[in-house]
């Protein structure tokens, strides 16, 4: 198995673990069960639990970003499309990523610190929505009200049924058009 897709391997049998048995029960020896490698084996890629937080948190934000940044550029209309391409990416994420979802928990479990890359991440996004050629209240509106959705995805709070969800999606972006 090539090394990134062993890294790979190992951060989806930590988020596995993470959603299945909850975040006190991923160990180096549980992720490495569920991986089919050897202790030693993950330790190669990951010395520490905190170095696999660590990258289950890098590795997914750098993607998360990198989709809002790819969408923002290929949005053919000025006027929100960072605050579009946010409120896509988020709901993709809500949907199909529990790889970060799982990151985010272990991260706010095992050092608070390690959500530094988000933070910084969101800061960004927060300027950019403030930036969109829309009201910067109502843009950092959508922004929260998609961020709601995703943690409450997360945390099971009510979640929504898959239709009320699309619905929502079509009302956030229709509004974030400024219409």
């Amino acid at each position: 198995m090539a090394s990134s897709n062993t890294k790979q391997a190992i951060m989806n049998a930590a988020a596995q673990i993470i959603h299945q048995d909850g975040i006190l029960e991923m160990t180096l020896e549980s992720v490495a069960k569920q991986a089919d490698l050897s202790k030693g084996g993950l330790l190669y890629h990951f010395p520490s639990k905190e170095d696999l937080v660590k990258g289950l948190v890098d590795h997914q934000m750098q993607v998360y970003m990198e989709n809002i940044k790819a969408g923002a550029e290929n949005d053919t209309t000025n006027k929100g499309k960072w605050t579009r391409s946010f409120i896509q990416e988020t709901f993709r994420q809500s949907t199909s990523n529990k790889e970060l979802d799982a990151g985010l928990l272990a991260a706010i479990a095992y050092d608070p610190n390690l959500l530094n890359p988000i933070q910084e991440a969101y800061q960004h996004w927060q300027q950019q929505i403030e930036e969109d050629e829309l009201d910067p209240v109502k843009a950092t509106i959508l922004r929260l009200a998609v961020d709601g959705l995703w943690f409450s995805e997360i945390f099971g709070l009510a979640p929504l049924a898959k239709e009320l969800k699309e619905e929502v999606l079509h009302e956030l972006i229709t509004l974030s058009k400024g219409e």
